[in-house]
């Protein structure tokens, strides 16, 4: 049952974690914003991945500080909204539910995908189609009725195409290898992909990956060097990022077939390290895609913290009132995160 705490004391732990970074909100009840903080970690509950507990106990302590509330309290609140990298599968759900079970940080838990948390906070419905696209790429899909469609998003395992700025750095290190062998066009690639590691070649990279001197969780920061290229001009860095807006019609349009949405008005929520580059030729691709099936969709790019959507999911469960939805959009911003680092 929620609302055990007096009013002032936590009542929802609204939780936002990834690749890059944890979001953590404490909310009353009432959508009141008690406190919040960010943290850079690696935040990925897959099969395979040490689960990162204390990366989750760190930013929910500095949250606690932030609000003025002792983070040895147990619970902190009445019921935790987990939105995590990593629950692809029910069964991660499962295991993941009982992890965080075990901390003891609130009586009640709901876990879920990343992907819902960027599907709520932007959807003024409270229901739609996101797409998250960072280091990789998922898709989630709420329809009016409460029916879900998710994805699994486990890369070649679940048939996952261009899947996010993983994929777009690998793919510009091979496009820059190809090209300075003969095996494939020419391309700026082959001398900026070297350049962001200060080396020479592209076969110095591979190599440094190759013995392990270079990790390759850095390959995702070719992403930003394949935009700039596109920007200026490189048809093989266009062709990449075209590669990656494809995926995400095709994922989207697909959860749109299964919620029969096509005739309907709704949105298509962006969210994401892609999308925030802005590419208009990338975006206009997305959108001509989705909309020439689903005439009525709109193509939003979520311009809110996903730990929004998170803390809205822990209100719905609450049944709070949608006047306090405003409020915590304006409370719980980028800039509200990043001063409370």
């Amino acid at each position: 049952m929620l609302g055990k705490f007096p009013d002032g004391r936590p009542t929802i732990l609204a939780v936002d974690g990834g690749a890059s970074k944890v979001d953590v909100a404490l909310l009353t009840r009432n959508g009141e914003l008690i406190g919040a903080a960010r943290h850079s970690a690696y935040a990925n509950f897959g099969l395979g991945h040490l689960p990162p507990l204390e990366a989750l106990e760190e930013t929910i302590r500095l949250a606690c500080l932030d609000g003025g509330v002792d983070p040895s309290t147990r619970p902190l609140a009445d019921v935790g909204v987990y939105c995590l990298a990593g629950a692809d599968l029910p069964l991660d759900d499962k295991r993941i539910t009982k992890q965080v079970k075990d901390t003891g940080w609130t009586a009640g838990t709901i876990v879920r995908n990343d992907t819902f948390a960027v599907m709520r906070a932007g959807s003024s419905r409270g229901w739609g189609v996101a797409v998250v696209c960072g280091s990789g790429l998922n898709c989630a899909g709420v329809g009016p009725d409460g029916r879900v469609v998710r994805f699994p998003s486990l890369g070649d395992l679940s048939g996952d195409r261009a899947d996010g700025g993983g994929w777009l750095g690998r793919a510009a290190l091979g496009s820059a290898l190809r090209a300075r062998d003969g095996r494939g066009p020419r391309t700026a690639l082959e001398k900026l992909v070297p350049l962001h590691f200060r080396m020479t070649r592209p076969s110095a990279v591979m190599e440094a990956l190759y013995v392990g001197r270079l990790q390759e969780r850095r390959l995702l920061e070719l992403a930003p060097v394949v935009f700039r290229a596109a920007t200026g001009g490189d048809a093989v860095s266009r062709e990449l990022i075209a590669n990656i807006a494809d995926e995400v019609v095709v994922t989207a349009n697909a959860a749109i077939r299964r919620l029969k949405l096509a005739s309907r008005a709704f949105e298509v929520i962006l969210g994401g390290g892609i999308f925030r580059s802005g590419d208009r030729r990338m975006l206009g691709r997305i959108r001509a895609g989705i909309t020439d099936l689903a005439h009525r969709a709109e193509i939003v790019r979520l311009n809110a913290p996903p730990v929004v959507g998170a803390a809205l999911i822990g209100l719905d469960e609450a049944q709070t009132s949608k006047a306090a939805q405003g409020p915590l959009r304006k409370a719980l911003t980028e800039q509200r995160l990043k001063a409370r680092r």
